[in-house]
């Protein structure tokens, strides 16, 4: 189901797939070859949420954010992630299970191991594996952990399309953009933190 709220309405490329059992509502952008898959919720009620292109939310994920949020290009959040996250940059891969807590930057080429928790406005740095909860980082990843980031993405998008094909997507033509059409460039500049009381 795709709905508008308070006169903001979802944007959608028409290469995306969004399942008919998933909910995306608000200020929502999801861009090309996309997929957003069965029990997945996108809410934005607030703030404005970007899925660039080859972003796959997979079955059963809940996507909120406390402020703008951007998801970069092949990212992908694993069945059941909870994900309050400010940033997700390319090439990225949150694993099943997994919990990223309000204002946290995933940053380019990481990796969320499954389960793992990572804490509130904590940033995970490029090419990193962490683990745990909280996560820490324990390792770098390597090139055969982008491959299979690129490829698990690319695996999804063309899944997507499978299901398009048998008419089980659920986009109505007041959400679709033109095939030119590109999501708002992220990332997002970071919210001022509140300052204490003195």
């Amino acid at each position: 189901m795709i709905r508008s709220f308070e006169g903001k309405s979802p944007k959608i490329h028409p290469t995306a797939f969004v399942s008919e059992a998933a909910y995306v509502v608000g200020d929502v952008e999801i861009g090309p070859y996309c997929s957003v898959w069965p029990g997945t919720i996108i809410r934005s009620n607030n703030n404005k949420i970007v899925l660039s292109a080859y972003v796959d939310f997979q079955d059963n994920c809940m996507v909120h954010s406390d402020s703008d949020a951007w998801y970069g290009e092949y990212v992908t959040l694993g069945h059941h992630v909870m994900c309050h996250a400010k940033t997700v940059e390319s090439n990225c891969l949150i694993g099943n299970g997994a919990t990223v807590n309000g204002e946290a930057i995933i940053k380019e080429y990481s990796i969320v191991a499954a389960g793992s928790v990572v804490l509130e406005r904590v940033e995970i740095p490029p090419h990193s594996f962490a683990v745990g909860a909280p996560a820490e980082v324990r390792r770098q990843t390597e090139e055969r952990h982008h491959r299979m980031i690129r490829g698990t993405a690319e695996g999804y998008a063309r899944n997507g399309q499978r299901f398009k094909a048998e008419g089980l997507g659920d986009v109505p033509a007041e959400f679709l953009m033109p095939e030119d059409w590109t999501p708002t460039q992220g990332p997002f500049p970071a919210r001022e933190r509140p300052q204490p009381q003195s």
